[in-house]
């Protein structure tokens, strides 16, 4: 069986040597805008391919406001620093994600406090988040309380896994109703929606990744998106390290960041984004070919979109039926030319933070024990 998944993939990537997990694509202006840029002499976080690339994520996303940054992890940290998020807080994220997420709320000098997914999404479930909330959360004037630890709850980070919108309306509603900021980890689901909403625009911000491996890429790069003009002006001023705008002086109101995207790296971005439509239509017909296929093998499941839902299908992701099995196929695959990967490590088993408040954790250990991504570069 696993031979026949091999010939399959290989087939449709023209018998490569070896077929990379998600490779970028540079079919377009990428060449043409870079000379212009590096010819301007604008190659650092002044220029106008970073003001360009903001406006088309702003249009693409339907935000009013965009704040380019140099990951998606630096993103998230200054959206959760906006968000009100502070030292000894408490942010609710989900454990099955990659650990930029984790990383970024502890950036913050929070802690993180996981809790399950949706079996079907892979991402932040709403029943879970809400039952955890009713059993241990406390509304006070000053906000949200942890009865078990007396701490803070001062976000809820969802993270749409893969690409795959979760359900993120009811994740909304139950933020709304205990007056949470909600910040959308959008880093892998440029160009998914759900309700015809694009992913990271429900909340009160959301972020995007560009790094190599995305659907479009800036060599590494990331976006906040917000329809909150007071913050998407506090956050470009905090990712230029606070610089007070004079002509020469040097003064600063706040402790910055030196977070702003290269000009050099957003003029990439700009000659992606021209051809983002392109890349989600190759991905989603990559993905119809998959669907096909895996519908004849016995004990293997590709996840797809649910209802209400378009994914970007950034990574194609299927589950085996144990995780014996999910080992034996990685195996199998990585020794023939075709790369592989499990889903992360839970990131309350990684040592870091292996002290933070968990519920049960059932559905994203049986999805940890069986995911693995299979390739899907645009072809």
């Amino acid at each position: 069986m696993f031979d026949e998944i091999v010939k399959f993939i290989k087939n449709i990537y023209g018998n490569e040597q070896f077929i990379q997990l998600h490779r970028p694509k540079f079919d377009g202006n990428e060449k043409k805008y870079l000379i212009e840029c590096i010819e301007s002499t604008f190659v650092s976080s002044v220029g106008k391919f970073v003001n360009l690339f903001e406006e088309k994520i702003a249009n693409y996303t339907g935000s009013k406001y965009a704040v380019a940054s140099v990951n998606g992890t630096s993103a998230l940290h200054i959206a959760l620093l906006l968000a009100g998020v502070k030292p000894d807080d408490e942010v609710i994220t989900q454990s099955l994600s990659f650990i930029a997420t984790a990383n970024a709320i502890t950036y913050t000098g929070a802690k993180p406090l996981f809790l399950d997914v949706d079996k079907d999404t892979m991402g932040l479930s709403a029943d879970k988040l809400y039952n955890f909330l009713k059993k241990n959360a406390v509304k006070k004037n000053e906000g949200v309380y942890n009865i078990k630890t007396g701490k803070k709850i001062s976000a809820i980070v969802p993270m749409h896994t893969f690409g795959n919108p979760l359900r993120i309306d009811e994740i909304k509603q139950i933020a709304d109703e205990y007056s949470i900021p909600l910040v959308e980890d959008a880093a892998e689901s440029l160009g998914s929606y759900y309700k015809n909403k694009h992913t990271g625009t429900w909340g009160l911000m959301g972020i995007l990744s560009f790094n190599g491996n995305k659907t479009i890429t800036t060599g590494g790069g990331g976006m906040i998106i917000t329809d909150n003009e007071k913050l998407a002006k506090l956050a470009k001023h905090l990712t230029t390290q606070a610089k007070v705008p004079h002509k020469w002086e040097y003064k600063h109101d706040y402790i910055g960041y030196n977070y702003r995207l290269t000009n050099l790296a957003a003029a990439l971005g700009v000659a992606q984004m021209e051809q983002l439509d392109i890349f989600i239509e190759e991905k989603r017909k990559l993905h119809n070919n998959y669907e096909n296929f895996f519908d004849n093998i016995p004990d293997i499941q590709l996840v797809s979109e649910i209802k209400d839902a378009k994914s970007n299908y950034w990574l194609n992701a299927i589950i085996l039926k144990n995780k014996e099995e999910r080992d034996k196929f990685l195996e199998f695959t990585n020794n023939n030319g075709v790369m592989t990967r499990p889903i992360w490590e839970l990131l309350n088993k990684l040592v870091m933070f292996k002290n933070c408040q968990t519920d049960s954790l059932s559905n994203s250990q049986w999805l940890a024990d069986r995911v693995v991504n299979i390739p899907s570069s645009v072809v």
